[in-house]
């Protein structure tokens, strides 16, 4: 059905008034009824190339060289005109991220009824009952309500749904599917997978499925084609590429996501497998680099001897409308790691918030280093900010645009009234950078022009600028690839053995709260279903709510 042969783009940089080459003579080609992935990290060239294959770029500022045949047909010969028949009609795409592919002042409905009108030609009242059916489709609950109702109002799980209803409204033959599932729960995105497999079976629909996560891909694709720097450095079936990787750079995309067979002390990043001095086997890696049980146990003799950092009695944060955070008690030891793990709306955040006082507790107590710090004044809150920090999930949106890194880091310098001068400030700010592996002449940067894993490491430097003694990290590694991933893990676990740190770890990723905590609490509708080691939790899972979350794990 599609065939992609010696694919060449290149972008004009502006800046340096020149011609960047962003995929290089790639070839690839699928079938109707199958599913083709695409694998890579970002800036690896895969969304690039999807967008070419939907005709998508600015001809302005763009060189497309070879040729794409869908059905003998070849697309970059296609008019514009000609073009509008296939786009949307015949080859549909669900893109990254379903908040802002949606318009927020339009209903869900609406905007999924506008294309079947804009394509199909049917009247309202028929888009309407075709959208409701696709709604249906995609096991959207309450499809009628849902059909008025406005993206903010519905879970990223829903968003997602309706996006894919919205690539399905003009039954196409081709279905792109551009990182449909980055940053959604594992259940979620479970569902998601086994829906789109569903469609493609029932409308023999041909797919091309774009994602960094290799376990989501073996869970899904027939065919994988690996992508690095804009080349394509492996292909072939599903089961022969898991298997038995042929190149260094794949063998290195499957070691880097942490798994939950081993207790590793490092995870393996890509440049391990690249290069003279890689390690090519990853088995021989993980064996080399595995804790073993002697170790953990006198890890967890040293760690539960001491008195609790912090001690939670019955705490509960109620809203008019819920009751996010439910009669919750635990104790929290000088530094250890306790994952907090649970599904979008679980309460995870709530707690984490209560905990710094940003949301107030409807009752209960919070103990930090014995004291009761559930009802202090603003002036002391401010003092005890110091101690405990948080990471957000954004980087990006949790750092100021306007502000440059330097300015940043300095800020709660300022704040807590810290050193005496500017200089020694900006000494303070060069060496929080130098700690998390970034350059000192870094500071004179704004966010913008840093990567996600390099924005992830500024917003640690500056949890650690007030040298706090609890920082609570939530989802600070979902959306990131699972090489960069690998690498912010073992930043956060080196921090933590240099300078004593202890962390509260709130995901959605078991792989990863098994990899890096000594304990870990499964949070459900408010409370705290099962709390304990983790191996243990993993093997013997008391609750069905966690069983669930188990079995949802790619590629487990």
């Amino acid at each position: 059905m599609l065939n992609v042969i010696d694919l060449n783009i290149q972008f004009f940089n502006q800046e340096e008034r020149s011609w960047h080459t962003a995929v290089k003579n790639i070839s690839f080609k699928t079938e109707k009824g199958r599913v083709l992935g695409i694998v890579g990290e970002s800036g690896s060239g895969k969304s690039v190339t999807s967008f070419s294959i939907m005709r998508l770029h600015d001809p302005q500022n763009t060189r497309i060289g070879g040729d794409i045949l869908f059905n003998q047909v070849s697309l970059p010969a296609l008019s514009d005109q000609e073009m509008n028949t296939y786009r949307g009609n015949r080859i549909a795409m669900i893109f990254q991220e379903p908040m802002t592919s949606l318009n927020p002042v339009f209903t869900c409905g609406y905007q999924v009824q506008e294309a079947i009108i804009l394509h199909q030609h049917l009247s309202k009242a028929a888009a309407r009952e075709k959208t409701v059916a696709l709604f249906k489709e995609v096991q959207l609950p309450r499809p009628e309500l849902l059909f008025d109702t406005y993206p903010h109002q519905i879970s990223g799980g829903q968003k997602q749904r309706v996006m894919i209803a919205m690539a399905l409204s003009c039954n196409p033959e081709l279905l792109i599917a551009d990182e449909p599932t980055t940053a959604l729960d594992a259940t979620v995105q479970q569902t998601i997978l086994q829906l789109l497999l569903k469609i493609k079976k029932e409308r023999d629909m041909a797919m091309i499925f774009i994602s960094h996560d290799l376990g989501v891909i073996s869970e899904i694709a027939d065919d994988v084609a690996v992508m690095y720097k804009g080349e394509i450095v492996e292909q072939g079936p599903v089961t022969q590429l898991f298997h038995h990787p042929q190149h260094a750079y794949t063998k290195g995309l499957l070691a880097c996501r942490p798994s939950p067979l081993y207790r590793l002390k490092k995870l393996p990043v890509v440049a391990d497998f690249m290069g003279a001095n890689a390690v090519q086997e990853i088995t021989h890696l993980l064996a080399a680099n595995s804790y073993t049980q002697q170790e953990i146990d006198d890890r967890r003799k040293k760690l539960y001897a001491s008195a609790p950092l912090l001690e939670i009695k019955n705490l509960c944060t109620w809203y008019p409308s819920v009751k996010a955070v439910d009669d919750v008690s635990f104790k929290l030891f000088p530094g250890e790691t306790l994952g907090l793990v649970g599904e979008s709306g679980c309460g995870k955040t709530t707690l984490g918030r209560t905990i710094l006082r940003l949301a107030e507790p409807t009752s209960g107590s919070i103990f930090f280093e014995g004291q009761d710090i559930t009802h202090l004044k603003n002036s002391d809150l401010r003092k005890l900010r110091k101690e405990i920090q948080l990471i957000f999930q954004d980087p990006y949106s949790s750092l100021n645009p306007r502000l440059t890194v330097g300015s940043a880091l300095m800020e709660p310098l300022l704040v807590h009234r810290l050193f005496n001068s500017e200089r020694q400030r900006k000494t303070h700010v060069q060496q929080l950078l130098e700690l998390v592996d970034l350059q000192p002449d870094h500071l004179n940067r704004y966010p913008h022009e840093f990567s996600g894993g390099q924005r992830q490491r500024i917003v640690i430097a500056r949890a650690l600028a007030l040298q706090p003694k609890l920082i609570i990290c939530d989802e600070s590694v979902s959306a990131l690839d699972v090489s960069v991933q690998a690498q912010v893990l073992n930043l956060l676990r080196r921090l933590q053995q240099e300078l004593g740190l202890t962390y509260i770890f709130i995901t959605h990723d078991l792989a990863v709260v098994k990899h890096l905590s000594d304990r870990m609490m499964v949070m459900n509708k408010g409370k705290i279903e099962e709390e304990g080691f983790p191996e243990t939790i993993y093997e013997h899972p008391k609750s069905t709510y966690t069983k669930k979350l188990i079995a949802a794990i790619p590629g487990l």
